[in-house]
C-alpha cells in the first residue's frame, strides 16, 4: 500500500521508526521489539540501517520490512541511502523490495564515512529518487527534511530549494529530522509552503530519556535545545527515573502542540525502546482517535 494515500483519509498520521540491532547484538532482539510494538496502533513503521549502507545492511532492512508487513500486517518503509550504492545495487535492491511487496522507500543520502569514499552514482537523495521513479513508478518515495537546516547547507532557504528538487524528482511525503523546539518547525513549515512544497510533512520526535542519549543525539542532529528542555537535563540528570518521565512528558507536550497546530503526522524515533513508544502512544492515543474521527460520526 502507498502510505502517502493515508493522508487522504486521516487527519493525523502516527508512525514509528526502528533500526536493526548492531553487529554485536543478536537479531532476535529486533523480533522481540516488533512483537512488543504490535500493540501500538502505528500507521506504518520505518526501518533504517547503519550509516555504512553495506549490502548486508540492506538485506537486513528488507528482511525486517518484509516481516513487519507479512507477520504484523503493518505497512513498512525501507530506508535506502545513496552512500555506497551504485545503479546495479539500487536495481537489485528494488527488485528484492518488490518481491517482498515493500512499496514504500525512504530515500536518503546517508552519512558519509571519512574512511569509506562514497560511490558517485547517486550524490544526493534527489538523484536516487529520480532513478527509482524512472525504474518503477509504483514505488512510493518518502524523504527527509531539516527544520533547522542540514548541517552541510549554507542556509535554510537554500536547503528548502534543494528539498524542492527532491519533491520534483518523485518524493511525495516528508519526515523531519528530530527537533525539540516546535517554533523552529513552524517556521520551516511556513517557508516550505511558500516555496511551493505542498506534500505532507510529518514531524519527527525523539523523547530524550537518558543522559547518554542527550549527548549523542544533540551532537549528531544539531538540533537546538530550548531552555525548558535544558532545565530538565540539569534538574533530573542525576536521577534516571525522573529524567525518563520528564523526557516522556516533554515529548508528549511537544506532540500535543503539533497536533493542535494541525501538523499532518507524528513520526516517533523509538530507538527500539518499547516502553518509550508505549508511553507516548498511550498518552496521545485518544487524541489521535478524536482527530481522525469524522465529526458526523461522533
Amino acid at each position: 500500500m502507498n502510505i502517502s494515500n493515508l493522508f487522504n483519509h486521516k487527519k493525523t498520521i502516527f508512525s514509528l521508526e526502528i533500526f536493526p540491532p548492531k553487529k554485536d547484538t543478536s537479531y532476535n532482539t529486533i523480533y522481540n521489539t516488533l512483537l512488543k510494538l504490535r500493540g501500538i496502533p502505528a500507521d506504518f513503521i520505518s526501518v533504517t540501517y547503519g550509516a555504512g549502507g553495506s549490502q548486508a545492511q540492506r538485506e537486513k532492512t528488507i528482511e525486517i520490512a518484509s516481516l513487519i508487513l507479512a507477520t504484523y500486517h503493518t505497512e513498512p518503509v525501507a530506508h535506502l541511502t545513496c552512500v555506497n550504492l551504485d545503479r546495479q545495487e539500487a536495481q537489485d535492491t528494488l527488485e528484492k523490495l518488490k518481491a517482498n511487496q515493500v512499496q514504500n522507500i525512504m530515500v536518503l543520502r546517508g552519512d558519509i564515512s571519512p574512511d569509506v569514499p562514497p560511490k558517485e552514482d547517486f550524490r544526493h537523495a534527489s538523484d536516487l529518487a529520480a532513478f527509482i521513479k524512472q525504474y518503477d513508478e509504483s514505488f512510493n518515495l518518502l524523504g527527509a527534511c531539516y527544520p533547522e537546516c542540514h548541517y552541510q547547507c549554507e542556509s535554510l532557504e537554500k536547503d528548502i530549494e534543494n528539498l524542492k528538487i527532491k519533491i520534483d524528482n518523485g518524493v511525495g511525503h516528508l519526515i523531519t529530522q528530530l527537533f525539540f523546539d516546535n517554533d523552529k518547525f513552524y517556521k520551516f513549515w511556513d517557508m516550505a509552503e511558500r516555496a511551493g512544497i505542498h506534500v505532507p510533512i510529518e514531524a519527527g520526535i525523539m523523547p530524550i530519556t537518558n543522559i547518554r542519549q542527550i549527548e549523542r543525539t544533540v551532537a549528531l542532529s544539531g538540533a537546538s535545545v530550548p531552555a525548558k528542555l535544558s532545565r530538565i537535563f540539569s534538574r533530573y540528570g542525576d536521577n534516571p527515573k525522573a529524567l525518563f518521565d520528564a523526557g516522556i512528558y516533554y515529548a508528549t507536550e511537544q506532540i500535543m502542540d503539533l497536533i493542535d497546530h494541525d501538523v499532518r503526522g507524528i513520526h516517533l524515533y523509538t530507538m527500539n525502546n518499547v516502553e518509550t513508544a508505549g508511553r507516548i502512544s498511550d498518552a496521545i492515543g485518544n487524541i489521535l482517535e478524536a482527530e481522525n474521527t469524522p465529526k458526523n460520526a461522533e
